[in-house]
């Protein structure tokens, strides 16, 4: 039941470094494809005034974040839900911030469409939507080892692939978001924030 990934504590406290720079003092966290449950076990201890609210469409995921969740018994980590980014609506309570660690690059692109375009309807003003994994800038990798993993990723499923920050933000902005910092992160990846803008009408 319990899964394990190993780069999770490789890439846990520099991930947690930033969400502490961006998060709000209290609120509900969305966390987008949160794969083995690690991720939202240790941001939920590390992060006690912020409710965690899991979410993976595979079952086999959810198992293993309910798993690391009855071990961990937090009061601020929520059960796993059933979202699949595609659908493009997230109906949270209390929704602050929307975080997905290595997502948008193993799923299809219109997994990161219906991604931003929940966070924009979603998330409150001045909420944050937190990206994190590898990017091209500028239509070029940022390092060989990227590039690399972008071919390996294609190989795996063509939909797959490092996307062109240009392209994410582009997305984001047209659903009322905001860039509000990219942060270099470690293995050469990138934290990237967006921020809701006020409505206006």
């Amino acid at each position: 039941m319990k899964r394990h990934a190993p780069a999770t504590a490789r890439n846990r406290e520099p991930i947690l470094a930033v969400l502490r720079q961006v998060l709000p003092a209290r609120g509900t966290v969305l966390e987008i494809a949160s794969g083995t449950g690690e991720h939202a076990v240790y941001f939920a201890r590390e992060l006690p005034h912020l409710t965690w609210q899991p979410s993976d469409p595979s079952a086999e995921a959810r198992a293993s974040i309910a798993a690391w969740m009855a071990e961990a018994r937090l009061p601020n980590l929520r059960p796993p839900l059933a979202i699949d980014a595609t659908g493009g609506t997230f109906a949270v309570p209390d929704l602050a911030a929307i975080l997905a660690i290595n997502m948008v690059h193993i799923s299809p692109w219109s997994a990161t469409e219906g991604l931003v375009a929940a966070a924009g309807t979603a998330l409150p003003t001045g909420g944050i939507l937190l990206l994190y994994g590898p990017y091209k800038r500028g239509g070029r990798h940022t390092a060989p080892s990227n590039a690399a993993f972008d071919a390996e990723l294609r190989a795996q499923d063509p939909s797959w692939g490092v996307r062109d920050l240009e392209a994410v933000t582009e997305l984001a902005v047209a659903a009322g978001l905001v860039l509000d910092r990219v942060v270099q992160m470690p293995a050469n990846n990138l934290c990237v924030a967006f921020r809701r803008l006020g409505v206006t009408n």
